[in-house]
C-alpha cells in the first residue's frame, strides 16, 4: 500500500475507466509497462482501461518502408497483456484522424474519468511527438487529463515520477475550477501521501482584503477530514513562474490544477497559466476542466 493512502481506491469508490492514448513509441511503452502508475491507477478505482491509438489521416499502410498494421497489432497486444496482467479489463481502439479530437471524442462516448497521455516521446507514426497531443488535449480536454512525464533524449526512458498522486501539489486561485480539482482529491487520495496547497498572490491582488492563508487553512481542513495531511503556502509574483517554482521546491509527483475550459473565441481554448504548466512543468500534471454544457 502507497504510505499515506485509506484504502483501496476501487472498494471506496467504485469502478472508474481510463483512456490511455499511446503513439506507439518508447515513451508510450514506459507508460504503459510502469507497474507502479497501474497500481496508482487502481488505487484510485479504475478497473476498466481504453489503449487508443490513432493513426494521422495522411499516413498510410501501404506506403513504402512503413508497416504499421503488423507493428500495431504485436505492440497493442504486448501492451493489452501487461495490463489485463495488473487486473484490469481493456478494450482497445484504433481510429485514424486527429489525434487530440479522436481521443476526446473516444473519452466522451465512454464517459471515461480521465485520459492519461505520455508527455514526450517520438511516434513511428510519421515521427509525430506525442508532446503535442498532450498539449492539444490539454486545451480541449473533455474529462480530467493525466499528463505522465517521460524522460527525454535517453534511448531506454523512464518515467520521470514514479509514483502518479503520492505527492500532489494542488494550485488553486480559490475559483470554481480550482474547487473542481480540488474535489479530485476526494478520489486521488487513495494513491495520494502528502498534499501542499499553493495560493500565489499576484501585484494586483496586494490591495485586496482577501485572506489566503486563512482560505488554505480551510482547505486543509477538509483534506483533514479525508485522512490526509496538508501543507500550505502563499506565494506572490507571477501566477505560472510562481506555481513552477514551488514545483522545483516541493518536489511533487503531480501538478493538479484546474482549467478554465473552452472560451467563445475558439483558439482561447484554455487559461495561460494552465497551459504554461503543462508546457514546462517538471513532473507530472493532472488538469480538470470544467463540465460539459449541452
Amino acid at each position: 500500500m502507497i504510505p499515506g493512502s485509506a484504502a483501496p481506491g476501487r472498494s471506496a469508490t467504485g469502478g472508474r475507466s481510463a483512456v490511455i492514448a499511446t503513439d506507439l513509441s518508447e515513451a508510450s511503452e514506459t507508460m504503459i509497462e510502469s507497474d507502479t502508475g497501474l497500481s496508482c491507477l487502481d488505487r484510485i478505482g479504475v478497473d476498466r482501461i481504453h489503449l487508443v491509438t490513432v493513426v494521422p489521416s495522411n499516413i498510410h499502410s501501404g506506403m513504402p518502408g512503413m508497416n504499421f498494421q503488423k507493428r500495431r497489432k504485436r505492440a497493442l497486444k504486448r501492451y493489452r497483456s501487461t495490463i489485463e496482467a495488473e487486473g484490469f479489463g481493456v478494450e482497445t481502439h484504433v481510429v485514424r484522424g486527429t489525434p487530440h479530437r479522436r481521443i476526446n471524442g473516444i473519452a466522451e462516448s465512454i464517459a471515461a474519468d480521465l485520459i492519461l497521455v505520455g508527455s514526450r516521446g517520438k511516434s513511428p507514426l510519421e515521427n509525430r511527438v506525442i508532446g503535442s497531443t498532450a498539449r492539444n488535449l490539454a486545451r480541449t480536454a473533455v474529462v480530467p487529463l493525466l499528463v505522465d512525464r517521460i524522460e527525454r533524449g535517453v534511448d531506454d526512458p523512464e518515467t520521470v515520477r514514479r509514483h502518479l498522486f503520492k505527492r500532489t501539489l494542488l494550485a488553486t486561485d480559490f475559483s470554481e475550477n480550482a474547487e473542481r480539482a480540488f474535489q479530485a482529491l476526494e478520489y486521488l487520495r487513495y494513491a495520494t501521501a502528502e498534499v501542499t496547497l499553493v495560493h500565489v498572490r499576484s501585484p494586483k491582488d496586494e490591495t485586496s482584503d482577501d485572506d489566503p492563508a486563512g482560505r488554505l487553512g480551510d482547505l486543509a481542513e477538509r483534506l483533514d477530514d479525508w485522512g490526509l495531511e496538508a501543507r500550505t503556502e502563499v506565494r506572490r509574483g507571477d501566477p505560472a513562474t510562481e506555481i513552477l517554482a514551488a514545483e522545483e521546491e516541493h518536489d511533487p509527483s503531480t501538478l493538479l490544477v484546474g482549467s478554465r475550459g473552452r472560451s467563445r473565441l475558439r483558439r482561447l481554448l484554455l487559461g495561460s497559466v494552465s497551459e504554461e504548466i503543462v508546457t514546462r512543468a517538471t513532473g507530472n500534471v493532472f488538469l480538470v476542466p470544467p463540465p460539459r454544457t449541452a
